[in-house]
């Protein structure tokens, strides 16, 4: 069966020194300018991130929240970081139900907004392991904010949301914007630069706090600001495709790309990645791994208790290479961007950084012209829920970047994508690839995909009805497809080179040689390497 994917305007590039992967080739180069000066693999994360919080703001931003795993050669485990906002001290679950709301109000509402975690992220990783100074790390995103980017198509696309939203005049300066022209952010540029010469206070105890506190209306305190939204926590791991896989705890959803992986583990999955069983198989360990993450995942769900082989064996078991299985009963695509980043220490860094959806909440702060993300939205309307919203909570996270580990604890590759409830699917496609049928990063992220989509799905809601749940097929592939409904799936097909399927990186690492690809859904996705 010929499953031909979409064409690789970036292939699998090799390095001895440093790498950097991400969505556009701007932030990339920043990244490997900095590993070039002395900067680490953070410093190098950071900087793409700074640039794609200037140039890619329909999908990131400093309004925005962080995630990050962080390896370090001789340490036993890598670092893992949670840069995911609390809701405001205001937070008032009977609000909404005074409002009438049985879900959480998906824009221009501050109680979908929890207070953004991007920059406390960004501090405590260059705390803990930057070399260089944030100034150097932050110039070249100073620069392309103040002097000017080159906006990509996909921006460009994103802007016609925003034709009757308040404070986006960067965007529209000489009217519509076409592809390739100049976009001046110049008070995003002086935020940044007050963060690199003043630190912490200068963001959220200054203008952007300010506003921030003034649109919130009581939803946020000064208190709520001054406390960082940044913290340490202990990574999750499992043993899978005869390697170490790590990700990050709840809020995230990060157990999903580790319990799918093992549970697909035992499946004897074909090395072909054209046989409908590959498909077949891998789809069906997302399902028994994912189907009731509404009711498991929330801040204080146990992790290592949701990776418990005793819990994971009997949905592996259910999953025959005949038939879809059954799921026990009673129980708009995301913006984000995932990057990854080696030095010549071979310290690795996955991180990704997220508005939610489009332009997040299309909240745009009059004088920064910050945009606010929506993550708000993963509340529970429920206060029975764990879930629930309320105040200084962090809701569930759909952000779940991964990293690879052989078993003797050597770095063997950084993965990660945006997709919203998608990730994690995206993750364990791409797992399989990379380290069962051992495709390079260039064949693996250019082959197509397939997703789980709810029935009235918007990215972030998928398994609100697990048992009615379709799987969508990148691209026209009638012979897979039919066997795949022969096998009990609910099958549709969506147009190749759809973000619906993620904007994904990978940075593999074998005998000393780096080798990376950037995703080639996006026109100006680049991998950078020295």
């Amino acid at each position: 069966m010929n499953l031909r994917g979409p064409s690789v305007p970036f292939r699998t590039r090799s390095a001895r020194n440093g790498m950097v992967c991400s969505t556009d080739h701007l932030a990339s180069g920043a990244g490997v300018a900095t590993l070039r000066k002395g900067g680490s693999a953070a410093d190098a994360a950071i900087a793409a991130s700074a640039v794609l919080a200037v140039t890619n703001q329909h999908m990131c931003g400093v309004g925005g929240d962080l995630w990050a795993l962080v390896h370090v050669p001789g340490e036993p485990k890598p670092f893992a970081l949670n840069a995911s906002g609390h809701s405001g001290s205001g937070a008032d679950i009977a609000g909404l139900e005074r409002d009438g709301l049985v879900e959480m109000p998906f824009h221009k509402d501050p109680r979908s907004i929890p207070i953004p975690g991007c920059v406390d992220g960004w501090l405590a990783l260059h705390e803990r392991f930057g070399r260089l100074p944030l100034r150097e790390v932050f110039a070249d995103a100073i620069d392309l904010a103040i002097d000017g980017f080159p906006i990509s198509a996909e921006c460009v696309q994103a802007t016609k949301l925003l034709t009757e939203i308040d404070n986006t005049q960067d965007y529209f300066a000489n009217g519509s914007p076409q592809v390739g022209q100049l976009i001046r952010r110049a008070k995003l540029g002086e935020t940044l630069r007050e963060l690199a010469n003043d630190g912490r206070e200068s963001f959220y105890l200054g203008k952007f706090g300010e506003e921030l506190l003034s649109f919130g209306a009581g939803e946020y305190t000064i208190e709520d600001l001054q406390t960082t939204q940044a913290d340490w926590v202990e990574p999750l791991s499992v043993q899978a495709f005869g390697q170490r896989i790590w990700s990050l705890p709840p809020n995230s959803q990060g157990y999903l790309c580790l319990s799918s992986a093992w549970i697909a583990d035992q499946l004897n999955l074909p090395s072909d990645t054209s046989d409908p069983i590959f498909w077949h198989l891998l789809a069906e360990a997302a399902l028994q791994a994912g189907f009731d993450r509404p009711e498991v995942l929330h801040q204080d769900a146990d992790g290592q208790a949701l990776l418990d082989p005793r819990r994971l064996q009997p949905r592996a078991s259910a999953i025959s290479a005949s038939q879809s299985s059954v799921l026990p009963t009673g129980v708009n695509d995301g913006d984000t961007i995932y990057l990854n980043a080696v030095d010549e220490n071979r310290m690795g860094v996955s991180l990704i950084q997220s508005n939610a959806s489009g332009w997040g909440a299309l909240v745009f702060l009059p004088e920064t012209r910050i945009s606010l993300h929506n993550r708000g939205i993963g509340f529970s309307t429920d206060p029975s829920s764990e879930a629930a919203y309320g105040p200084q909570r962090r809701p569930p996270h759909t952000l779940a970047p991964t990293l690879v580990q052989d078993l003797n604890g050597s770095l063997r590759a950084l993965i990660g994508t945006m997709g919203g409830d998608s990730q994690p699917q995206i993750v364990l496609q791409l797992l399989a690839r990379l380290l069962v049928a051992e495709e390079d990063p260039g064949t693996a992220l250019a082959s197509p995909r397939w997703r789980f989509s709810g029935s009235t799905s918007n990215g972030f809601n998928t398994w609100a009805d697990p048992q009615n749940v379709r799987l969508e097929i990148e691209g026209n592939h009638p012979e897979l497809t039919d066997v795949l409904a022969r096998l009990g799936h609910a099958v549709s097909s969506l147009p190749a080179n759809n973000s619906a399927f993620g904007h994904a990186h990978i940075i593999s690492l074998e005998a000393g040689v780096l080798s990376g690809a950037s995703e080639p859904r996006v026109s100006v996705s680049g991998t950078a390497a020295y």
